[in-house]
């Protein structure tokens, strides 16, 4: 079943700031990452709207001894995702931060947590009610221009890696049509890699061997075969409703959107979309239980981790450690 990373960075003996970062006080808005914009092509078809309540719990311990000079928290939040999501209410606790934007658009609560001795524990509480839609794509036009954008190759993302690009002009060979074609990829993902959760990042080319993969190398790996072809493709990377009901399941889940000529940025999950039973509902379509943190294979902000970072200085002089990291993924009642 699903699953990405949830790891936090810490830099021992290093504090580094983060550039580029717009910053302000407060609650964070309804603002969007994307909105729709004049000439693009027509919004999917709405199908269907659940609303969760989301709860996300992280505590901090300082195992001491003694009391870092810097300790800086970034933890990911959810926000208003056109056409995908739109969140209701947000409550964080505690309410003394600073909102940051990465590259991408995705905002961030940033705490400082330099005050913090030996032996204390912090714990960040997020909550979240969030309408999640049912998308469907019509794909009878898939003609046009694509966008210059998410085509370059990037960490996890090889997309100029000869293994790739071979065989993605190999899959796109005499399709056709470009959704046709990126749709080559997805079965070829959802045909040939095998799932198993291995708790690492190891991008789309080793998605290639032999060692199993997960949801971020189903989503890294159609992303590479897309943008070797010219097709924009961007990692989005979130919470999947259901499987807080799965105890076989995961929450946190990674998956993709293709930019398809003529019908726009259209979202897939290769990972749920692996057998051949749920294969159709995943392509240009998604079921309204995927809840988005953040979008980008590789935000800025998080360092190479996933939901949330921290950095803390000097190392030697303390250790602290993430004690725990939960999500609470329900519908909401009234």
């Amino acid at each position: 079943m699903p699953t990405t990373r949830k790891t936090a960075l810490a830099w021992l003996g290093v504090w580094l700031l983060a550039g580029g970062l717009s910053s302000c006080q407060g609650q964070p808005d309804a603002t969007p990452v994307r909105a729709p914009a004049d000439g693009t092509p027509p919004a999917p078809a709405i199908l269907n709207s659940v609303e969760y309540a989301v709860q996300e719990t992280l505590t901090l311990v300082n195992e001491g001894p003694g009391q870092p000079s810097k300790h800086n928290l970034w933890i990911a939040l959810i926000q208003d995702v056109w056409p995908y999501q739109v969140v209701r209410t947000v409550e964080v606790s505690p309410n003394d931060y600073q909102l940051v934007t990465d590259e991408y658009g995705n905002r961030y609560a940033e705490f400082d947590l330099s005050d913090m001795p030996a032996g204390r524990s912090v714990e960040i509480r997020l909550a979240y009610r969030v309408a999640v839609h049912e998308l469907a794509y019509d794909l009878g036009s898939c003609r046009g221009d694509l966008p210059d954008e998410f085509t370059q190759a990037e960490r996890h993302v090889e997309s100029k890696n000869p293994q790739i690009v071979t065989l993605s002009r190999s899959l796109s060979e005499g399709k056709g049509s470009a959704c046709k074609q990126v749709r080559a990829f997805y079965d070829y993902v959802g045909n040939n890699l095998v799932y198993s959760f291995n708790g690492a990042d190891w991008g789309a080319q080793a998605a290639l061997g032999e060692m199993g993969a997960d949801c971020t190398e189903y989503a890294s790996l159609m992303m590479a075969l897309s943008r070797a072809a010219g097709f924009p493709a961007r990692y989005l990377e979130g919470l999947w409703a259901r499987g807080q009901a799965d105890e076989d399941a995961r929450t946190e889940h990674a998956w993709l959107e293709v930019y398809l000529p003529g019908v726009g940025w259209a979202p897939m999950d290769p990972t749920l979309g692996r057998s051949s039973l749920s294969r159709e509902t995943y392509f240009a379509h998604l079921p309204p239980d995927h809840i988005i943190v953040t979008v980008g294979r590789n935000p800025s902000t998080l360092r190479g981790a996933s939901y949330f970072t921290h950095l803390y200085w000097p190392g030697k002089s303390t250790t602290i450690r993430v004690e725990g990291f939960e999500w609470q993924v329900e519908p909401a009642t009234e």
